[in-house]
């Protein structure tokens, strides 16, 4: 008897578990019982006549074709969700689902009140918000799982749709008795021997800060490196190291009388510039353009709160 043909749902699987590497994370990220996710793995295989993954005690590592079947997966899936969102753009509105990723150092800042926004404007709209480090968030897009994201350019990749949203300033944060505050802007000269605080360097706001650091003689502390801003924050207001974080947080994290105090570098302000991406294939570009002009127009809206 020949095996049954292949199904959406087990690419689904199939793409999970190449994500994960393990059966259990893979049945916990789609929902479902590990048995049932090891039980259409199988039948693609079977379906195939190739053995796609090997299978080991605690992991899962894809066979060389299984890697290209995942690619070719991946592609497919997206393609479907294209052909789904063409179904459901409403050239007169934001309707429908849309699943948007988005990065921990801008999501928390931001999209509250963009939420609110579309709640109030658009309430056909379901707005799903995930966070992710940047990497993780493009990978996911391409995959299917995301139909946007926000993310700090450069974004790479000819099978994106990148529109430009805006310019945000890093400011110099550090300990409320640290010197350099008594100037309301700080020379960048002055940072010179000065150990700098960063992210990850899955943050490209991190690369822009290992630039900044070469360029004044400031070396960047990876001993002390953060998981997220508010870490960042807290050490620079122990007095380990000058931080530099984004407007949209300052504004929402930081008050006179704190820890930190922030003031703004002279010359030369730094800047990250954030965007959305969307997949080119993805039929709902009218949709998710209206999207970018709304989270815009929210940006605007908070800088010019005083």
């Amino acid at each position: 008897m020949a095996a049954p043909n292949l199904t959406l749902r087990q690419l689904h699987y199939l793409v999970a578990l190449a994500d994960t590497g393990h059966f259990r994370c893979a049945a916990e990220r789609v929902g479902v019982a590990q048995p049932s996710l090891s039980a259409q793995i199988a039948q693609l295989e079977a379906r195939l006549g190739v053995r796609l993954v090997e299978r080991g005690t605690t992991t899962a590592t894809l066979t060389p074709l299984g890697r290209d079947i995942v690619q070719r997966a991946q592609a497919i899936l997206a393609d479907v969700a294209a052909l789904e969102e063409s179904a459901l753009d409403d050239p007169m509105g934001l309707s429908g689902t849309i699943r948007l990723g988005v990065s921990p150092t801008l999501g928390p800042y931001l999209m509250p009140r963009v939420v609110a926004r579309l709640h109030r404007d658009h309430r056909a709209l379901r707005l799903h918000v995930r966070e992710g480090a940047p990497d993780d968030l493009l990978h996911d897009l391409a995959a299917g799982s995301h139909d946007a994201v926000l993310v700090q350019m450069p974004v790479i990749g000819r099978e994106f749709t990148v529109e430009r949203l805006f310019r945000e300033e890093l400011l110099l944060a550090m300990a409320a008795d640290d010197p350099l505050g008594e100037a309301p802007a700080i020379d960048p000269a002055a940072l010179a021997g000065r150990g700098l605080l960063t992210l990850s360097p899955h943050y490209k706001m991190s690369e822009q800060i290992v630039t900044l650091g070469e360029a004044v003689g400031a070396p960047v502390l990876r001993a002390y490196e953060g998981t997220s801003l508010d870490a960042i924050r807290q050490m620079a207001g122990l007095g380990m190291g000058l931080a530099l974080l984004p407007s949209l947080y300052v504004r929402s994290e930081i008050r006179d009388g704190d820890d930190v105090i922030v003031r703004s570098v002279r010359g030369k302000p730094m800047y990250r510039e954030l965007a959305m991406a969307w997949r080119r294939r993805a039929g709902r570009a009218s949709a998710y353009q209206q999207l970018a002009t709304i989270v815009r127009d929210v940006e605007r809206s908070i800088k010019s709160i005083v």
